[in-house]
């Protein structure tokens, strides 16, 4: 066996979301020499059972394996079908399992990809549950920098808590790239109102939830927030005037004095 090959797919492992419990496994089966081979993992995220296998294949001519793919199968409460997605191993940053199970989730991620090319590239990932490849996987919608969502943007339009704390607000973003559904604090009329949001690359807004995770109607929503914000933007700006009205009131007038013409 190869050790800095072990070392190297352990961390491999790792970093794509698997952790360190199938070391053993993964050692065991390099030491057998074996021309491929595949290591089972299961977990749950709430209630939603994953489970993943990942395959491995030695080379032809020398004595590394190679980390290719892992299948995942999303089995959700309540529901009698799986859905079933493999995921390619790539030499870029490679969509770990948890991201996987948000892609299959139906909410997209944000990636540093490299192309055939080499080239590094940053796009939102999508799964399009209604286009498969001739082996059956869903293909992947991508959304470049070109294509011109800002997420920082699109979440200043929403009366997000988080947002007034620079650590919160860059948590919240880097949380939101991961495709998670993530809880917030919406501030409503003076009320503070626990909330989920998702990023949505595709129509360049965020989606939003309420507080039992049922989606709400983004456009109604969102006209509402912007018509609250306006209502208090409007508020602060009559407050203002009055105050300086009464300021202007408070000061002495100065006598004008009549300018006569000579005749």
């Amino acid at each position: 066996m190869n050790d800095k090959n072990f070392e190297y797919l352990k961390d491999q492992l790792k970093y794509t979301g698997f952790g360190e419990a199938m070391e053993g496994e993964l050692k065991n089966n390099m030491e057998q020499l074996q021309a491929a081979f595949s290591l089972k993992h299961d977990t749950f995220y709430g209630n939603d059972h994953v489970s993943a296998e990942l395959h491995f294949k030695k080379s032809e001519q020398t004595d590394l394996y190679f980390f290719n793919s892992y299948g995942v199968k999303l089995e959700k409460e309540g529901t009698k079908e799986a859905l079933e997605q493999t995921f390619y191993i790539n030499k870029g940053n490679n969509i770990t399992l948890k991201e996987a199970y948000n892609l299959m989730e139906g909410r997209a991620v944000n990636k540093n990809l490299t192309s055939r090319e080499g080239e590094v590239y940053n796009s939102w990932v999508q799964l399009d549950f209604k286009d498969t490849d001739p082996n059956g996987n869903f293909k992947l919608n991508h959304y470049h920098e070109n294509y011109g969502y800002d997420l920082e943007a699109a979440l200043s339009r929403l009366p997000i808590k988080e947002l007034q704390n620079e650590s919160h607000k860059e948590d919240l973003i880097n949380s939101l790239k991961k495709g998670n559904q993530q809880s917030v604090t919406f501030q409503k009329e003076g009320t503070d109102v626990r909330q989920y949001i998702e990023a949505n690359p595709q129509f360049k807004t965020i989606t939003v939830f309420d507080s039992n995770r049922n989606r709400l109607d983004n456009r109604k929503s969102q006209q509402q927030e912007q018509s609250q914000q306006k209502g208090h933007d409007r508020k602060s700006t009559k407050s203002k005037k009055n105050s300086t009205s009464k300021s202007d009131d408070a000061k002495p007038q100065k006598k004008q004095r009549r300018k006569t013409t000579k005749l």
